[in-house]
C-alpha cells in the first residue's frame, strides 16, 4: 500500500534533540535518523533530523502504528485526502511532536511536526488511483 516513507522533524534550540528523537522513535521504532545542522532566521541553530523508510516490514509496522489513530481522527484524515496527497500520490501528514514523545499520535495542522511524505503504492501511479488506495488505510 506505501512504496515507501520519508520523515523530518525540526529541532529548535529551545527543545531537547534526544526527545525529539525519542518522538521520532516512538512513530517510527525503526527508523533511521540523519541529522543535518543548519541556520535559522534570527541565525539560531536548527538541527533537522529526517530520513527514509523502503523496508516492508517497517512500512508495516508504521501502518499498526496508524491502526492505533483515534476513529475521530482517521475520519478526519478521510475528509482532508484530497487536500493532503499531490498530483504523484504522496500523502502529507504531520504529528504532534511533545504527542509522539509520550507515545500518542495526534495529527495536528501546524508546522512544529513531525512532518511524513507516503509514497502510496497505486498503478497507475496517479492522484485519483492513490487516493482509493490511501482510503483503504484509514477505512480499516
Amino acid at each position: 500500500m506505501i512504496h515507501n516513507l520519508s520523515y523530518r522533524a525540526f529541532v529548535y534550540g529551545t527543545e531537547n534533540e534526544e526527545k525529539v528523537r525519542e518522538a521520532i522513535s516512538n512513530l517510527l521504532p525503526s527508523a533511521p535518523i540523519e541529522k543535518e545542522i543548519t541556520e535559522g532566521y534570527h541565525h539560531n541553530t536548527v538541527v533537522i533530523l529526517q530520513g527514509k523508510i523502503t523496508k516492508k516490514k517497517e512500512i508495516k509496522d508504521f501502518l499498526e502504528k496508524l491502526g492505533t489513530l483515534k476513529p475521530s481522527a482517521k475520519k478526519r484524515i478521510l475528509r482532508e485526502l484530497e487536500n493532503r496527497m499531490d498530483e504523484r500520490g504522496n500523502l502529507f501528514l504531520r504529528f504532534d511532536k511533545q504527542r509522539a514523545y509520550l507515545g500518542d499520535l495526534k495529527v495536528v495542522e501546524h508546522g512544529d511536526a513531525i512532518h511524513l511524505k507516503l509514497k502510496i503504492a497505486a498503478y497507475p501511479a496517479r492522484k485519483e488511483e492513490a487516493l482509493k488506495v490511501a482510503r483503504q488505510i484509514f477505512e480499516e
